[in-house]
C-alpha cells in the first residue's frame, strides 16, 4: 500500500515527473474554491476539488497509470493493458459517493446539498449526467449505488484519510448552509414558477461543474506542460482604467475630427450615452441603435467603464457570425492593444474564440487561453456562448463560470435562435441576478424578449436601463435611406431584377442584392453577368464559398467601393448583420422585416453619399424557400406589416423599417412562433420522445411520470433533470452538415495535397486548422449526391476527411455539381496526367 505522497495523479508524457494525487486534489480544491467564490460558494468549490479524483487512490488506477507510461513491465504482476482499459476505470464516482453518503441521512438540507455536490463530482469527465433519464430511470441513484468493487471507494478512503479530514473540516464551516442559502436565493418573488426555479438550480449546478472542470484541466495541463504557466493570465489583466483610457483617446480623435457630418454627430451622442449609463448598477441593458450608428465602440465604452465602476472580471462580446468577428476584433484590438515599432502587438488584450482563425492567428497562446476565456476582452460567437450555457460534454461548460461578474454584450441579438429564447431569457436573468453579470442587448431591431407569451420566462428590462432613452429621435436623425415597397402581383423575374439593378447602378453607382437562397444568388449573378455591363465589378457571396474565398471577395468589393468603381454584389443573408460596407442602393428579396432593416444598414451606411440611399423590397417570381421556416414565417409577417403600412403610413411614423413597424412585426412573428421558444424535441432526438428542453432541464414532468408508472412511487431525489440527454439534443445550428475541403486558389490545392499525403493525419492539428478556412458545409443529400458521383473524395481511406474535385469549384460562386473548371493537363514522361 502506498503512502499519500506516493499515490500518483498524473505522469508527464515526455519525462519522468510524477504529480502526487494529494497535491493535485489540494491544487484543484484551491482553484475550484476561487472560481466558485463568484457564486458565493467558496467552501463548496473546495469540497468538489478535494473529492473529484478520489478514486485514483485505488490499486487498479495506480497500476493502470504506471502501465500506460511504461513504468510496469508487461510481464510483471499488476500490469494493465492501458489501451484496452482506457476510459474504463471509474475514478470519479468514489468521491461522489463519499460526499453523498456523508450527508444524505443528516437531514433534508443535507440531502439536497449532497445531490448538488455528488452530481458535480460524478460529472466532471462527462458533463452533467441525467438524474432521471428521459425514459424514467433514476440514473443518479444507480450511480450512487454503484458497487464498491467498481468504484474502489473504501480502498480510496483508507488511503486518503487526510483528504477526508480536510473535507469534513470544510463541511463544518457550514458549506451545507451555504448551498441551501444560495438555492433559496434563486427564487425571486413574483418572477419564478417551480419550473424556472429548477431551471436556475440546474444552471447553478452547471456553474459549479464549470468551476471544477476548469480547475481540474488547469492544474493537469500546467503539470504536464509547465511552460503554460508563463502563457496563462490566471485572471490577472491590464487594469480597466488603463484600457478605458486607450479607448477614450481614440474616441477623442473622432470627436475632434473636422468636417463631421450628421451621422458622426449622432454616433458621438450614442457613445456619450453609453459612457453616462456605465456608472449605473449592474443589470440587463438595451442599446438600440440604427445600423451604422457606431454601437461596436459605443458598447465597448459602456463595458470598459462599467467594468471599472463595478470591478468586474472580463468583457465577453458575443457576435452571431464568424464572418464579422474578425472585423470587430481588429477594430477593438487596434484601440486597446499597444504595438512595437514593427507593428506587432505588445500586449494581448483581445482574445478571439471562433472557428475561422487562421493558423497564424491561432497561436499556442490563443488556443490555450480560449479553453477557458482567460482574457480581459473575449470576442466569441453565439454558438460558443450558448454551448457554454447548454451544450454537451465538458469543453463548453468549462467556460461557463467565466460569465459570472462579467459584462456580456450580445451583438445583433435579434439573431438568437427562436427555439432558445425561453432558456436564454432565464439564463440571462440567472447570470445577472445571481452571478453578478451585466448584459447588454445590442441591435437596430430589438426583439421583445420582455414580452413573450410565457409569464415566468420573459426577460425583465427596466425602462431606466435603456441606454438610448429617445430612440425615435435617434432613428429619425440617422435615417439615411428611403425604403420602397416594390412588390408586385406575380413577382419579379430574374431578368427584371437584373434590369432594376442596372438602373440603380446608373443612379447610385453601387448595388447590393440580398437574396434568400444560394440558388437565387447564382441565378441573379448569372442574369447580371449576361448583360455584360461595361467596367462592372460583379461579385457573388454565399456559403457555397469557403471562408477564405468569402473574405477575399469582401475585400475586393470594399476596394471597388473605395475607388468609386461600378460594383454589384449579389449575396445571401450572410452580409446582413454587422458587415461594415456601404452601397448606394440595396435590393432586398422579401424576407423578415428585421432582415430587410439589416440589409438597409449596408446602404449609405456612413451618410456621406449625396441624398439618401435607395432600398427596394422585391418579391421574386421563382423562389423555393418552403423548407426555410425562419424565412417563410418572417416573410409572411413582413408582408402583413407592409400591407398595413400601405393602408396607414402615419401609424408607422411613415417609415417601413422604423421602430413602430419593427414592433408590429415582432408582435406578429413571436405570436406565430410562441410554441417553439421552449426548444421542442422529438422521437428522433437523443431524448427519444416528444418533449422540450426547458421541461427536461427543470421539472422533467414526462420522466417523472415514467418513473411513477414503473415504480409506483416518486423518485427520492430533489432534482429530477435529464441534464445529459437535454445537452446532447441541444444544437445552436439546427442542421446536420458535413465539411468538405475545397481547392480554392493555390493554398486550397496545397492543403488538399498535404492532407492526402500526411502521416498520422489526426495529429496534424495545424493542417486541419488551415483546412477549416478552405471548407464548405454540405447538407447530407448534397454530400451523398456528390460522393456517389465521385465528385467528393476521401483524403485518406478511413480518415473521414473529404475534398471536392477541383473542377467543381468556381472562383466566381464556389462549389457546384457541374464541371466549372475544365481539367488542366500536364505532359509528363510516359504520358499525359491530369492535375
Amino acid at each position: 500500500m502506498k503512502d499519500n505522497d506516493q499515490l500518483i495523479a498524473h505522469i508527464q508524457e515526455h519525462g519522468n515527473e510524477y504529480q502526487s494525487l494529494y497535491s493535485h486534489l489540494m491544487a484543484v480544491s484551491s482553484y475550484t474554491g476561487q472560481f466558485a467564490n463568484k457564486f458565493g460558494l467558496k467552501e463548496t468549490g473546495e469540497i468538489l476539488g478535494l473529492l473529484h479524483d478520489f478514486g485514483k487512490a485505488s490499486n487498479e488506477f495506480q497500476n493502470y497509470i504506471l502501465s500506460a507510461n511504461g513504468k510496469i513491465n508487461p510481464d510483471a504482476d499488476g500490469y494493465i493493458d492501458s489501451e484496452a482499459m482506457r476510459g474504463k476505470i471509474d475514478h470519479s464516482t468514489a468521491g461522489a459517493q463519499v460526499i453523498y453518503e456523508t450527508l444524505r441521512e443528516k437531514g433534508p438540507k443535507e440531502k439536497i446539498a449532497a445531490q448538488v455536490l455528488a452530481l458535480c463530482i460524478a460529472s466532471h469527465h462527462s458533463g452533467l449526467i441525467d438524474c432521471l433519464t428521459p425514459d424514467g430511470e433514476n440514473n443518479f441513484k444507480r450511480r450512487m449505488e454503484k458497487s464498491d468493487e467498481d468504484t474502489h471507494k473504501s480502498e480510496a478512503m483508507s488511503r486518503l484519510s487526510n483528504i477526508e479530514l480536510r473535507f469534513e473540516d470544510l463541511l463544518s464551516k457550514k458549506a451545507v448552509d451555504q448551498i441551501f442559502t444560495k438555492l433559496k436565493s434563486l427564487q425571486k418573488e413574483g418572477a419564478d414558477s417551480q419550473q424556472t426555479i429548477l431551471f436556475k438550480i440546474g444552471l447553478l449546478i452547471r456553474g459549479l461543474l464549470s468551476c471544477l472542470v476548469d480547475a481540474d484541466r488547469l492544474d493537469t495541463a500546467d503539470f504536464e506542460s509547465p511552460g503554460n504557466m508563463y502563457i496563462r493570465n490566471y485572471g490577472q489583466y491590464h487594469s480597466w482604467p488603463t484600457l478605458g483610457e486607450r479607448l477614450n483617446v481614440k474616441l477623442a480623435e473622432f470627436e475632434q475630427k473636422e468636417h463631421k457630418n450628421n451621422v458622426d454627430e449622432l454616433r458621438n451622442k450614442v457613445s456619450l450615452a453609453c459612457l453616462e449609463y456605465a456608472a449605473k448598477p449592474k443589470g440587463i441593458y438595451q442599446l438600440t441603435v440604427p445600423t451604422g450608428g457606431g454601437k461596436t465602440l459605443a458598447s465597448m465604452r459602456f463595458a470598459l467603464n462599467h467594468a471599472t465602476t463595478h470591478q468586474m472580471d472580463r468583457i465577453i462580446y458575443v457576435i452571431p457570425y464568424t464572418s464579422i468577428i474578425d472585423q470587430n476584433a481588429n477594430e477593438i484590438r487596434k484601440i486597446l492593444e499597444d504595438k512595437d515599432e514593427n507593428g506587432h502587438y505588445l500586449d494581448r488584450v483581445v482574445l478571439e474564440h471562433h472557428s475561422n482563425l487562421t493558423p497564424e492567428e491561432e497561436s499556442h497562446r490563443q488556443g490555450l487561453l480560449a479553453q477557458n476565456w482567460d482574457a480581459p476582452v473575449v470576442l466569441t460567437t453565439q454558438v460558443q456562448f450558448l454551448e457554454a450555457l447548454f451544450g454537451s460534454g465538458t469543453r463548453g461548460v468549462r467556460r461557463m463560470h467565466q460569465l459570472a461578474n462579467s459584462v456580456i454584450i450580445l451583438d445583433e441579438v435579434q439573431t438568437i435562435p427562436i427555439n432558445t429564447i425561453q432558456m436564454l431569457n432565464v439564463a440571462l436573468r440567472f447570470l445577472v441576478e445571481d452571478c453578478g453579470a451585466t448584459v447588454v442587448l445590442c441591435t437596430a431591431t430589438q426583439p421583445p424578449f420582455d414580452k413573450i407569451d410565457a409569464k415566468y420566462r420573459t426577460l425583465t428590462i427596466r425602462s431606466d436601463l435603456r441606454i438610448i432613452q429617445n430612440e425615435t429621435e435617434l432613428f429619425k436623425g440617422l435615417k439615411r435611406v428611403e425604403v420602397f415597397d416594390e412588390r408586385k402581383t406575380g413577382g419579379w423575374s430574374d431578368e427584371e431584377i437584373a434590369n432594376l439593378a442596372e438602373a440603380e447602378l446608373r443612379e447610385k453607382g453601387s448595388v447590393l442584392i440580398v437574396v434568400n437562397t444560394k440558388k437565387n444568388a447564382r441565378l441573379i449573378y448569372q442574369a447580371i453577368a449576361d448583360k455584360k455591363i461595361e467596367n462592372l465589378n460583379l461579385r457573388h457571396l454565399s456559403t457555397n464559398m469557403c471562408p477564405a474565398h468569402r473574405l477575399a471577395v469582401l475585400e475586393k468589393v470594399k476596394k471597388a467601393l473605395e475607388d468609386h468603381s461600378p460594383v454589384i454584389c449579389v449575396s445571401t443573408q450572410l452580409i446582413e448583420a454587422g458587415v461594415d460596407i456601404d452601397f448606394g442602393a440595396v435590393i432586398r428579396y422579401l424576407a423578415g422585416l428585421d432582415s430587410i432593416a439589416q440589409s438597409a444598414g449596408r446602404c449609405n451606411r456612413h451618410g456621406v453619399r449625396q441624398g439618401t440611399g435607395n432600398v427596394l423590397i422585391v418579391n421574386p417570381k421563382e423562389e423555393n424557400i418552403d423548407k426555410l421556416k425562419d424565412i417563410v414565417i418572417g416573410r409572411d409577417q413582413a408582408q402583413r406589416v407592409l400591407d398595413e403600412f400601405t393602408d396607414n403610413p402615419e401609424a408607422f411614423g411613415s417609415d417601413r423599417i422604423g421602430l413602430e413597424a419593427m414592433a408590429a412585426y415582432y408582435r406578429y412573428y413571436y405570436h406565430v412562433r410562441k410554441d417553439e421558444m421552449r426548444y421542442k424535441v422529438g422521437t428522433s432526438s437523443p431524448v427519444g420522445h416528444d418533449d422540450d428542453l426547458f421541461n427536461l432541464l427543470s421539472t422533467n414532468t414526462l420522466s417523472m411520470q415514467a418513473y411513477l408508472r414503473i415504480h409506483q412511487a416518486v423518485p427520492e431525489i430533489a432534482f429530477p433533470q435529464s441534464f445529459q440527454s437535454a445537452a446532447k439534443a441541444f444544437r445552436v445550428i439546427d442542421s446536420a452538415t458535413r465539411g468538405v475541403v475545397v481547392q480554392y486558389e493555390c493554398e486550397g490545392e496545397e492543403i488538399v495535397a498535404d492532407l492526402c499525403g500526411a502521416a498520422l493525419l489526426e495529429k496534424q492539428y495545424g493542417l486541419l486548422k488551415r483546412a477549416q478556412r478552405y471548407s464548405v458545409n454540405l447538407f447530407p443529400h448534397e454530400f451523398k449526391r456528390l460522393f456517389d458521383a465521385e465528385i467528393i473524395h476521401e483524403v485518406q481511406k478511413g480518415s473521414g476527411i473529404f475534398y471536392l474535385d477541383k473542377q467543381y469549384y468556381s472562383n466566381d460562386f464556389g462549389w457546384g455539381d457541374e464541371i466549372i473548371n475544365p481539367m488542366d493537363f500536364l505532359i509528363v514522361e510516359g504520358g499525359t496526367n491530369a492535375i
